[in-house]
């Protein structure tokens, strides 16, 4: 396996040495030794706040604050509709940060704008 750390851009494990910096073969990415600490801590500090600013975590429960229209439903997720266990989902597609299923409406994404903590 290989003893050198994994490109902090794309996370590729077949990085390599080249003088004095690492090199992705993946994305072309370059960093020294030194800066791979910093650039994999501030990739893992994105938070996901709701709509009063209070951070979220898997597992919690919020509180739909607005009607919202779903597409091909007959009727919207109604403001007050608990979620009950969440997944924040990192690469969310449109802002769509949380994963949830919702009673009625099965499995979806929310964006996190659009419910507090409860």
């Amino acid at each position: 396996m290989n003893e050198y750390p994994p490109c902090p851009k794309c996370a590729s494990e077949y990085t390599y040495p080249s003088d004095n910096l690492f090199v992705c073969p993946e994305c072309f990415h370059e960093w020294s030794a030194e800066t791979a600490a910093v650039e994999t801590v501030e990739s893992t500090d994105a938070k996901v706040l709701d709509a009063n600013g209070k951070e979220l975590a898997d597992g919690d429960t919020v509180v739909i604050t607005k009607d919202l229209p779903v597409k091909g439903a007959p009727k919207s997720i109604k403001a007050g509709t608990k979620v009950k266990n969440i997944r924040l989902a990192s690469d969310g597609h449109d802002g769509h940060n949380i994963n949830c299923k919702i009673d009625g409406f099965g499995s979806m994404g929310i964006k996190s704008e659009f419910v507090r903590k409860g």
